[in-house]
């Protein structure tokens, strides 16, 4: 095509209105058919002139992109750019003429955070760069299933470590309690009061490591999930009435919603519990000089989801794919698998978990429950009789 509009040029002094119309017409389709294309691109492209001002914005990067106009402009990229980090790296990239491939951004969104890959490469022709050519992936997904995968990994080499631990860890603490006991009765009366001290932080210390073992093993050992039709609001409920006195006393309001719109769902009462209280323990955790503290429920679709939001003190971005996984913890005191519990709790309800997160801004976790088929048609059916 490009080799037949050469031709044609060349000849276009020659030609007669007629012939000059449709070379035109022929001009007009081809842009068409190269728009059509372009917008039918998963990928998001911009093209910016030498000014690095966008000529061309297809329909995925006006999606992709947090751009405050999409239309050309005469105005270079990272001004129209709305996310202040991203507009910093457009305008220090394109300034200085580099090539950059896969430089990834997380941005806020109703769903959770949202990730993009961008490259930027400069258009060269005749051995001069004319431009630049900015391509936009979404790589939200992927991310998720590298996570997903290294969490898979991380919990099947702990159940091939669990036996070990409960025969080389739990059992000698049970002997050294038994044994601490049998010396404060030897010493009984003729202890003066710093053994005394001594003998307690032994047994706290004790107490401790056997709290972390029983999680080790509680997180690694198959769970016998029993799903029964139950209340999710009643099961949030409950933990919300269970949790107010608590959070009462560490200065913590708590707050809990509740969507009527939510069905019976199969769920195992004890272990949803369970993961929820995980969830609200870090929430408590990361709020010392106290908060608002929420838990509501809500059903979207084929889902019900249950928020648990903090204004506490956030988990930062290079973080937020390492919660999940089995040690990983920000807290001076914490074992590191309370999470990993909750996580694998909502997966064996056929669930998903996510997080959103500011840093000194607070966090949200949201867990999805799947609404069984039956569920889905009777809700149906009360909207349409409504």
């Amino acid at each position: 095509m490009r080799k037949f509009l050469e031709r044609a040029m060349d000849k276009v002094a020659r030609m007669d209105e007629e012939s000059i119309r449709g070379l035109l017409q022929l001009l007009v389709d081809e842009n068409e058919r190269l728009e059509s294309v372009l917008d039918s691109m998963m990928d998001g492209i911009v093209v910016c002139d030498g000014t690095h001002a966008p000529l061309l914005v297809n329909k995925s990067a006006e999606r992709l992109l947090p751009l405050s106009s999409p239309e050309p402009s005469a105005a270079p990229l990272w001004s129209i750019v709305a996310d202040e980090e991203l507009s910093r790296f457009f305008r220090q990239v394109l300034e200085g003429e580099d090539t950059v491939l896969d430089r990834e951004f997380a941005f806020d969104a109703p769903s959770g955070t949202r990730i993009i890959a961008v490259s930027v490469t400069p258009l060269v022709k005749d051995r001069a760069i004319r431009g630049t050519l900015v391509h936009v992936e979404e790589t939200t997904e992927k991310r998720r299933r590298e996570a997903r995968l290294r969490r898979a990994e991380s919990l099947a080499s702990l159940t091939t470590l669990a036996a070990g631990v409960a025969h080389e860890i739990k059992n000698p603490l049970g002997s050294i309690s038994i044994h601490v006991q049998l010396i404060r009765k030897a010493l009984k009366g003729r202890t003066d009061g710093s053994l005394g001290k001594y003998l307690d932080v032994v047994n706290e210390e004790i107490e401790r490591l056997n709290a972390i073992v029983v999680d080790f093993l509680f997180a690694v050992r198959p769970m016998d999930i029993v799903p029964i039709n139950d209340d999710l609001n009643g099961v949030v409920r409950e933990l919300a009435d269970f949790m107010r006195v608590e959070a009462e006393q560490a200065g913590i309001s708590l707050t809990d919603e509740y969507d009527p719109a939510v069905p019976i769902l199969p769920v195992d009462k004890r272990y949803l519990k369970q993961a929820l209280l995980n969830l609200v323990k870090n929430a408590m955790a990361a709020m010392p000089r106290g908060g608002a503290l929420r838990l509501a429920t809500v059903l979207d679709g084929d889902e019900a989801r249950i928020l648990v939001s903090d204004t506490g003190t956030g988990i930062a971005d290079e973080l937020l794919g390492k919660i999940f996984e089995p040690y990983f913890t920000t807290r001076e005191n914490g074992t590191g698998l309370g999470l990993t519990l909750s996580y694998k709790i909502v997966k064996e309800h056929g669930g998903d978990i996510t997080v959103r997160s500011r840093p000194g801004q607070g966090t949200t976790f949201t867990i999805a429950l799947p609404v069984p088929q039956r569920e889905r048609r009777m809700i149906a059916a009360a909207g349409d009789a409504s």
